[in-house]
């Protein structure tokens, strides 16, 4: 009764251990039924790397079999090719060990059972077997020969064969040496039919959560369980339009008016247009799409709505870069009119005539009707700019002369631009008695270097 109850307490374990955690990947869980085999003869002093530790490994007739299930495993895989397990075995011992000549000791049936925890490591899985599935562990366990219990410290070398996802022949070979020197160090061997199991499938589509790349929506086989929703031939997570069918030119969108702009890029999905233009037409071939251009069926540029620029007054400068773009110019001086030699000539003419209040800078009232005039020559060439200049003749001392010129200069610029003149284009200077145009020895001289000139300024 002792004795089974031995065994029912291995048995136990096992099956407890085969509930704990949650199965969270595919088969994570193995469970092996089989035979298993004691060989009590490692030779030597039992040491693990004795010489002849191996010298009656194969020798079949030293082996203690039980002929019935004797051996129960319960692994779980951990990751990275690591699993562990536990295992319940039990059998019936004829002999146990050799004497000092080398023969084997006989026994009455002693009753043999063991408990073993193992870390195993798949070569199989490290080498991408599918089939063949060599493994190595470590581990230990507690072993009772009769009577007699100890700990062991085990070393596992095995194989499994599978002859499908599931099912499989394991076989496996561990040398288990005790902590106690009554207990005989040896080897247990095991084979067995081995299942797997655990494997999860939350959204029903036949494919593991583990190698299902979208656990939680049903999918196809094709796509690693990720669905394709309108049928395409297109994963929904590389489909830019998952829920409208497309060819794969477009990532799964159409192109309804096949202009080689899939839909959702195309700012005029049902007309024919251009993929520069977002699939938009563009009939002038402007570069600005038929919607946008006030000019769709003439050239022009975007920056005036794909029309042409106008040249109102005709001068050649269009009127977005013409100056004057009401009055007719010249390129060169963009558009604006250019003040020739004879208009120049013409100013000079009017502005001699102005006259002063003798030694003053005030203008007299009759020169209002050539001011006038002056004026009117200006405002013809909006852009030009004028230098107004004033001038005296010897008479008087030469600080007098400068500051009297200046202060007739100012005072035309003054009522030039009191007239609508633009400020910015009139500037006044002063020359005092430095520049005369004729001698300061006759009245008439003096007269004729008493003037005031508006000149192009350079």
């Amino acid at each position: 009764m002792k004795n089974l109850s031995r065994l029912l307490f291995a048995m136990l374990l096992v099956l407890g251990y085969s509930n704990v955690n949650a199965q969270d990947e595919n088969n994570p869980w193995q469970i092996t039924i089989g035979v298993n085999a004691v060989d009590a003869y490692p030779s030597g002093d039992g040491a693990p790397f004795s010489e002849t530790i191996f010298s009656k490994y194969f020798d079949v007739d030293n082996y203690n079999i039980l002929p019935s299930l004797s051996s129960i495993s319960v692994s779980k895989y951990v990751g990275d090719g690591f699993s562990f397990g536990v295992t319940g075995s039990l059998n019936k011992i004829d002999s146990w060990g050799e004497d000092s000549n080398g023969e084997a000791i006989a026994v009455d049936d002693l009753s043999y059972y063991g408990v073993d925890g193992t870390i195993k490591y798949s070569i199989g899985q490290a080498l991408d077997w599918n089939t063949f599935e060599p493994f190595l562990g470590v581990g230990g366990g507690y072993t009772w020969v009769d009577e007699i219990g100890a700990g062991t410290l085990n070393g596992t070398l095995g194989f499994n064969v599978w002859f499908s996802e599931n099912v499989g022949f394991t076989v496996q070979s561990a040398y288990k040496h005790a902590f106690e020197d009554y207990l005989q160090t040896h080897f247990q061997h095991t084979a067995g039919i081995s299942i797997k199991f655990g494997g999860t499938d939350t959204d029903g589509d036949g494919i593991y959560d583990k190698d299902d790349a979208c656990p939680d929506v049903p999918g196809l086989e094709a796509f690693n369980g990720c669905p394709d929703s309108d049928g395409d031939g297109i994963e929904d997570s590389k489909d830019d339009c998952p829920n409208t069918a497309g060819p794969a030119e477009f990532n799964g969108c159409p192109d309804s008016d096949g202009d080689g702009v899939a839909d959702k890029d195309d700012d005029c999905p049902s007309v024919a247009g251009l993929k520069a233009l977002a699939g938009c037409p563009d009939a002038d071939g402007d570069g600005v799409t038929d919607g946008d251009d006030a000019c769709p069926n003439t050239a022009g540029p975007a920056a005036n709505k794909g029309c042409p620029w106008p040249d109102g007054d005709g001068d050649g400068v269009l009127d977005k870069d013409d100056k004057c773009p009401d009055v007719k110019g010249t390129v060169a001086n963009n558009g604006c009119p250019e003040v020739s030699e004879e208009i120049q000539k013409t100013l000079n003419e009017y502005a001699k005539t102005i006259l002063f209040d003798l030694g003053k800078s005030t203008i007299k009232s009759q020169s209002e009707s050539v001011l006038k005039d002056i004026i009117e020559i200006l405002n013809e060439y909006p852009t030009a700019k004028f230098t107004v200049e004033g001038h005296t003749d010897s008479t008087g001392s030469e600080k007098l002369n400068q500051s009297l010129s200046e202060a007739r200069a100012l005072s035309v610029k003054e009522y030039l631009v009191a007239n609508g003149v633009d400020e910015f284009r009139l500037s006044a200077l002063g020359y005092g008695e430095a520049k005369p145009i004729d001698t300061n020895k006759t009245r008439a001289g003096r007269a004729n270097n008493r003037r005031v000139e508006i000149n192009l300024a350079k």
